[in-house]
């Protein structure tokens, strides 16, 4: 009669820590997997979003540019992206709206709401003054941290 109640008490004694085991290693393994899949959507975001800026020069005190969709997928917050002007001594950080210069603005060149696949956008940047001649380098950079950059001059 001692085995047996001796084996009936190892064998909850067994299933307890098991389950206790269990309810400790679950939690883990839900979060490395909503890890994975947060890091993947990510990633998966990066690969289907490229732009190229296909063309970019100044007039007066506007600078215009190109921006091509190059990759899969509709490119979402566009006003949140960053665009920088710069030169071989100064580097800009271009606000988007408002009315202070420098500032940027785009518009759509097909006239739809989304920047799809192949579609492309006009930029114009809005100067306090004109630039001084040589060479500059316009960077467009993503939400998610695509970018392109390209060099014009002025002269």
């Amino acid at each position: 009669m001692d085995k047996a109640i001796i084996t009936v008490l190892l064998i909850i004694s067994g299933m307890v820590a098991a389950l206790a085991v269990f309810n400790g290693v679950m939690p883990a393994i839900d979060r490395s997997q909503s890890a994975i899949i947060d890091a993947t959507n990510t990633a998966n975001d990066r690969m289907g979003s490229r732009i190229a800026i296909i063309e970019a020069g100044s007039s007066g005190t506007e600078v215009n540019a190109w921006v091509k969709n190059v990759g899969t997928t509709i490119i979402d917050g566009i006003s949140q992206s960053d665009i920088f002007l710069s030169s071989s001594s100064s580097i800009t950080l271009v606000t988007y709206g408002g009315t202070s210069t420098p500032r940027w603005e785009y518009e759509l060149v097909d006239g739809g709401d989304d920047w799809g696949q192949a579609g492309t956008i006009a930029v114009t940047i809005h100067l306090a003054s004109s630039l001084s001649s040589g060479t500059y380098e316009l960077s467009m950079v993503l939400p998610n941290g695509v970018s392109d950059q390209t060099h014009f001059s002025v002269s």
